[in-house]
């Protein structure tokens, strides 16, 4: 499993804007798609909020790739 970090600037960045923002999808309808089908975890459980707020320290994942999120 590959892990990269992913620096933030705000307090947070909603999920959907995360998965675009990485290259995990390459449009806002296909992120959420992505949550939508359960597809994405935060902190090891299955998320299905598209605009979960990501704070620093959490860790998400789809499928084989792994991001943890500083600031």
């Amino acid at each position: 499993m590959n892990e990269i970090e992913f620096q933030i600037s705000g307090a947070y960045i909603q999920l959907n804007q995360l998965l675009k923002a990485i290259g995990w999808a390459e449009s806002g309808s296909e992120a959420n798609l992505l949550i939508d089908q359960g597809k994405v975890k935060v902190n090891g459980k299955v998320e299905l909020r598209r605009r979960n707020k990501i704070m620093p320290g959490f860790k998400v994942q789809y499928g084989e790739e792994k991001v943890s999120i500083t600031n």
